[in-house]
């Protein structure tokens, strides 16, 4: 079949990824095998093509988050039948006309509910219902979200602010961030300095020099929860610093691979919110998978807010 397959998979190739030939997935007992419609690229994906994050192992191949229809159910009988529209979240290998992906990991597609727009919930979509269950009930909190102008801010902007937390959400630039505020943020800035605390919680995935000035904006007793790292920048802090405002506060590190449901209920419950109009995905932009290699250029050079889409003809 037709696959999305790392660059370094062909001599001579400068090209992060290239479409060639892959074998046929072979599913497991709870398994089932999903003909993919459309796929989404993730900026974590980009940093394991480029040797970023040592995650990748022998055969691997990019492609977390797939929508499509089931064309061999698991053995197991577990998960949809043969012929339903589905939202998956496989480990790896689903830039590809087929992949396998553990019942667990998927859940049914209403008619209201199309291949683009559902390609582009599940690990965005999976990453903010954790975080926000992570963060603790919003209601009447104030909220700092840097790096919102992704595929996670967004979600995350649309379910706290649906939550009544009063959202700040920061962007590298305006233009970027400007679905937010319609998406219920009360303020957008284009700095973690300009921020004006105290923040009740604050969500930060940026690193560098992010971490410790969103963290000066902390309430005494509030809590911070680092979700990312996208500028690869290490963090510094110096522990007399709490005392200047964020004193007693807490931060805690977050896998959004830890949690009590699994990404198949997940996706459900992502997918009940968008059928009744109370989530929004944004999605940056739709090319056809051939443009594969482009789109990453243009997510590398945050050329693309929100979400990347890539249909499979």
């Amino acid at each position: 079949m037709k696959a999305i397959l790392p660059g370094s998979a062909a001599a001579a190739s400068d090209e992060p990824v290239i479409l060639g030939e892959a074998a046929e997935p072979e599913p497991g007992e709870d398994e089932l095998v999903v003909a993919v419609e459309a796929y989404s690229v993730n900026r974590g994906e980009t940093f394991q093509l480029d040797g970023q994050l040592d995650r990748r192992w022998p055969g691997w191949r990019p492609g977390k988050d797939v929508a499509g229809t089931v064309i061999r159910a698991a053995a197991d009988g577990s998960g949809p039948a043969v012929g339903t529209r589905v939202v998956a979240h496989p480990s790896a290998y689903g830039w590809a006309e087929r992949v396998a992906v553990p019942a667990s990991s998927v859940a049914a597609l209403p008619d209201s509910v199309d291949a683009v727009t559902a390609a582009a919930l599940p690990l965005a979509g999976i990453t903010a219902l954790r975080l926000l269950r992570a963060a603790g009930p919003l209601a009447g909190r104030r909220v700092l979200l840097t790096g919102a102008s992704g595929g996670v801010g967004h979600y995350v902007t649309e379910l706290a602010a649906a939550s009544g937390a009063e959202v700040t959400a920061v962007s590298a630039t305006a233009d970027r961030g400007a679905r937010l505020l319609e998406l219920g943020a009360v303020e957008l800035l284009t700095s973690v300095q300009e921020a004006e605390g105290p923040y009740d919680v604050v969500l930060e995935s940026v690193g560098g020099d992010s971490l410790p000035a969103a963290l000066a904006q902390l309430a005494p007793g509030g809590l911070l929860v680092w979700f990312g790292q996208a500028s690869r920048t290490p963090v510094t802090l110096d522990f007399f610093d709490f005392f200047n405002g964020p004193d007693q506060g807490a931060i805690r590190h977050f896998d959004y691979t830890v949690s009590d449901s699994t990404y198949g209920q997940d996706l459900a419950a992502l997918v009940r919110l968008v059928a009744a109009g109370r989530l929004h995905p944004e999605v940056g932009t739709v090319r056809e998978w051939s443009r594969t290699a482009e789109v990453i250029g243009d997510l590398r050079a945050r050329k693309v807010r929100g979400n990347a889409v890539l249909t499979v003809s």
